[in-house]
């Protein structure tokens, strides 16, 4: 049966009214007072890469349809030209962690509460649709919170959060911890939402996707700031952590923001996107054993294995490789900008949630215990390398190469 618009809001209405809120929130949506909305078939066309050198113009209906049917994109109407000014190089990390001394102690003090408290406010907004009021406000919410962490670890006077503008209203967001150099290590996650359905329109909670990732990176960043050494900038690298708007239209917030690093010729070590922390409920259904996704298509290769040592090292549960596809989050905006990246997700890909992208994606299915695993990978990665010195490792990697020990 071919849905009607109609037909479809009648049966989407009710799960969209009962959207996850706050105890003491009041439910002030009224999504049709006036009967039903018309939406104007929109005829704006959009340049979008479905794989390297498969690219097509697409109305803004065609690209929900792609992504309801689980293809995934760039869309490259605004950013044509990134990846053009850079050469990717090999990239050389180290062999295996080694401040396990530091970073131990940290570890202790990551918290489940902290991510469940913030997740809570998070997916209490209708949407975080990137077009939306609703996604300018859970963004400026976002930007507050990454604010007062700042303020809280007496860190203001090194450490700054700023958005990063886009013309859509929501806003990307950086905060930055300065090292002894502006070589930087990014750690990212997107911050908006999407009902694939009725995007303008529908609840989309997306307490998973990407809600999970934007809180897991959030406690990594306040725990870091703990260490004293991070916030007097002794590390070798700078450190940023990234909270990309407008993911689900085609990687939009983090190519904007990448190929500004790429054009101001930026040097980034490494990247590292968390979408997606919280749900394990069809791995362990499978009779599989909880682990982390590391994501082995589309990525780089020599910081992948860095971060599976990282994951053995520092988490309690193993880790699975796994494929997710081209364009499949923001990581890959970096690796198009010549940057090396690499991705990890909940769990094998398959098993990954299959309530996003709808009313249904709710705290209620996570894991924070699977969050914290999350949060203690992402505050070692971003330890461990702002911590290195990547010009001495890549000197002793070239050394090494030309005396033959390689």
């Amino acid at each position: 049966m071919k849905l009607t618009y109609t037909s479809l809001v009648a049966l989407l209405l009710p799960a969209a009214n009962a959207r996850f809120k706050e105890h003491n929130e009041a439910d002030r949506v009224q999504l049709f007072p006036d009967g039903l909305p018309e939406v104007p078939k929109s005829t704006e066309k959009f340049h979008i890469e479905l794989a390297p050198g498969d690219t097509r113009w697409v109305t803004e209906d065609e690209k929900w349809e792609l992504r309801r049917n689980g293809q995934r994109f760039f869309d490259i109407t605004d950013h044509p030209d990134l990846g053009s000014l850079r050469t990717a190089k090999v990239a050389v990390f180290p062999k295996k962690p080694k401040f396990q001394d530091e970073i131990n102690p940290l570890l202790t003090n990551l918290s489940k509460s902290e991510m469940k408290d913030h997740l809570t406010t998070f997916t209490a907004f209708h949407t975080r649709y990137y077009k939306s009021s609703y996604g300018k406000q859970s963004s400026e919410w976002l930007l507050k919170t990454v604010r007062e962490t700042i303020k809280a670890a007496g860190a203001e006077d090194t450490v700054t959060a700023e958005h990063f503008e886009h013309p859509w209203g929501q806003n990307s967001i950086i905060a930055r911890i300065p090292g002894k150099t502006n070589s930087t290590v990014v750690i990212g996650a997107h911050q908006d939402s999407i009902n694939l359905w009725l995007p303008s329109i529908l609840a989309a909670p997306g307490a998973d996707d990407d809600g999970s990732g934007t809180v897991t990176i959030l406690e990594a960043f306040r725990v870091i700031l703990q260490s004293e050494d991070i916030i007097k900038g002794k590390q070798e690298n700078t450190l940023e952590f990234h909270w990309y708007s407008a993911e689900e239209g085609g990687l939009l917030g983090s190519q904007a923001i990448f190929s500004a690093y790429e054009k101001a010729g930026r040097d980034v070590k490494a990247m590292l996107q968390q979408d997606m922390t919280g749900f394990i409920t069809r791995t362990l259904d499978a009779g599989k054993v909880e682990s982390v996704g590391v994501i082995v298509d589309y990525v780089d290769p020599n910081l992948t294995e860095f971060i599976k040592k990282v994951v053995v090292e520092y988490c309690d549960i193993p880790y699975v490789e796994t494929k997710c596809g081209y364009a499949c989050s923001d990581h890959a905006s970096a690796s198009k900008a010549g940057y090396p990246s690499a991705f990890v997700i909940e769990s094998a890909f398959e098993y990954s949630d299959n309530h996003i992208h709808s009313t249904d994606d709710l705290i209620e299915y996570l894991s924070f215990d699977h969050m914290l695993q999350h949060a203690r990978l992402t505050l070692a990665f971003g330890y461990e390398l702002a911590f290195t010195d990547f010009a001495k490792l890549e000197k002793k990697d070239r050394d090494s190469y030309y005396s033959g020990d390689l």
